[in-house]
């Protein structure tokens, strides 16, 4: 009978020394890798708030005479139109810039209101475990089990399509998801022994929620946020582009696309560029999210 020799103290500490140096380069390499795209978001941010910086043309003023003109286009004035011209004569650099303002507004105060929407329902139906907990988790269930498109097309013409409209819309449809990790995280929460002993002393529920459970909830739910402001920007493009989302004559990615998919064999430019800033953003988000859930998902951290 063969005994494996057990390793020396010494081995062991070498060992898990080595495995916290090797751990401590994948971070940094995984920082590495998404600077990049943080930094392509930090321009998107500079620009979307601050896009008197970069442009002076008015983004609805209606220009015939230039209409569907190219890149790098040298108006009568002297003044140069980096992007060219749209087909009514519009910048299509400053439309740009500030449908980037739109975007990033309408995604962002989105996912506020669904996160907060969502994470309160979720926890107080993580809590209390009743007749209510289970109405909130049912629709929930009714409501992710509607093609969000569809759910978003029929709420949107039934109010009315306007910017005020489409973050509501946006807000309150996607909440589900939001309470389904906040539920979740409550009912492991709840049964920690600091909680039950807190409960135990006499605590409020009001206290306890606050004070020891919504801190647990804050770092799944932000990991949740960071992939879904990527999708919000999607959907919102995706509302304007069929004439739901922001209207004419405000700029927005969705609704230059839209104009621009009529012009695609003559005037490529109204459609690349706006599909090019939805790449890119999307894509940035997407890559900083997954690092947030590395950081902050309690699964990884426990490996």
């Amino acid at each position: 009978m063969n005994i494996s020799p057990t390793p020396a103290p010494d081995q062991q500490a070498q060992a898990r020394s080595l495995a916290a140096r090797a751990k401590a380069r994948l971070r940094r390499l995984g920082t590495i890798s998404v600077l990049p795209f943080a930094l392509i978001l930090l321009l998107f941010v500079v620009v979307a708030f601050l896009p008197g910086l970069f442009t002076k043309h008015d983004p609805t003023l209606i220009e015939l005479s230039l209409r569907l003109q190219a890149p790098g286009f040298v108006g009568p004035d002297g003044s140069t139109y980096l992007l060219g011209t749209d087909e009514l004569g519009r910048d299509v650099f400053s439309r740009l810039i500030h449908g980037a303002s739109v975007s990033l507004v309408v995604s962002v105060t989105a996912v506020f209101i669904s996160g907060f929407v969502g994470g309160f329902l979720g926890m107080l139906s993580g809590y209390y475990r009743n007749w209510v907990s289970a109405l909130i988790m049912r629709v929930a269930d009714i409501l992710m089990s509607i093609p969000f498109l569809l759910l978003a097309i029929l709420t949107v013409a039934v109010l009315g399509p306007n910017l005020l409209n489409l973050i509501i819309v946006l807000g309150l449809t996607r909440w589900p998801r939001y309470a389904r990790v906040a539920q979740s995280t409550t009912l492991s929460t709840v049964n920690k022994d600091f909680v039950k002993a807190t409960a135990a002393l006499g605590a409020r529920p009001g206290r306890l929620l606050i004070k020891h459970i919504m801190p647990e909830l804050i770092p799944p739910l932000v990991v949740v946020a960071t992939l879904e402001i990527g999708l919000m920007i999607l959907f919102e493009a995706s509302l304007s582009f069929i004439g739901l989302g922001v209207q004419p004559p405000n700029p927005s990615w969705g609704n230059m696309l839209s104009a621009g998919r009529q012009y695609v064999s003559t005037a490529w430019w109204l459609a690349t560029f706006p599909g090019l800033a939805i790449f890119l953003i999307v894509l940035s988000i997407n890559m900083i999210g997954d690092a947030v859930r590395d950081r902050l998902d309690p699964k990884n951290q426990r490996r």
